[in-house]
């Protein structure tokens, strides 16, 4: 028979040996609650990859702000007049050449005799010409000296204006400057000339034409210059197909 339970009575823990009691199992799978899967932690910092700043290779390069922004391509009308001026330089070339090729191969005597038959006609109807009176005038006091000096002044004069003006119409950006100061030069001394040995209103007009023609030749090649950089800043700035970027081209010394 049991014994009756009591309240309060607390029933005695069971003794005997520890090989006696059963085994404690651990707690199984089913028996342990499943934990909430674990979300992805949207507040992660980003990686340290993704956390470098850009480095300079992968910003893309800025046009080069060395090149003259303000300089303009001339106008058509200003670009027209440019191409006009050269074209009569380049045949001003041309007579100094011929005329200086005459000086080296002629005479005096055989010079005045070829311009009095020049002007003979012109003289015939106006006695008073003045060019041709002029050129009577600075033929009748040649001597081998003048003629000889004269002709190496108009052979290499002309030259170097044919050479300069031919490349200046192709293109050549180191040109212009070359151009500019052989025209400089020609003004300082015409303006000597004017001032100090004798006023001349047909020199005076050239040297007016010369600055004109400086001046246009200066505005056309810093516009060039401008957009020679231009396109070297932007084939540096453009990635090649794989990925790199071009080595900048080498800088022209010529120009």
């Amino acid at each position: 028979m049991t014994e009756p339970h009591h309240p309060g009575h607390q029933p005695q823990a069971q003794t005997g040996s520890p090989g006696d009691r059963p085994p404690v199992r651990p707690p199984t799978a089913a028996g342990t609650p499943a934990k909430p899967p674990a979300t992805a932690d949207t507040s992660a910092k980003p990686s340290a990859a993704q956390a470098k700043p850009p480095t300079a290779a992968d910003t893309p390069a800025k046009p080069s702000t060395t090149a003259d922004t303000s300089a303009k391509p001339l106008s058509p009308a200003l670009d027209k007049t440019f191409k006009i001026g050269l074209v009569l330089k380049g045949l001003d070339g041309v007579l100094e050449v011929i005329g200086g090729i005459l000086l080296l191969f002629l005479s005096p005597a055989a010079i005045q005799h070829l311009v009095r038959v020049l002007t003979a006609h012109e003289l015939s109807e106006d006695p008073h010409d003045m060019i041709a009176r002029y050129l009577l005038h600075t033929t009748a006091h040649l001597h081998h000296g003048t003629t000889l000096f004269g002709a190496i002044y108009l052979l290499s004069h002309g030259i170097a204006k044919i050479v300069l003006v031919a490349l200046v119409l192709k293109d050549k950006l180191w040109a212009y400057p070359w151009l500019i100061g052989l025209l400089l030069a020609f003004i300082a001394y015409q303006l000597y000339q004017i001032t100090v040995v004798h006023f001349s209103a047909g020199l005076t007009l050239l040297t007016v034409f010369d600055a004109l023609l400086v001046w246009l030749t200066w505005r056309e090649y810093r516009a060039k210059r401008a957009h020679q950089h231009r396109a070297r800043a932007a084939a540096v700035a453009a990635p090649s197909p794989g990925g790199h970027r071009p080595a900048p081209p080498l800088p022209d010394r010529r120009t």
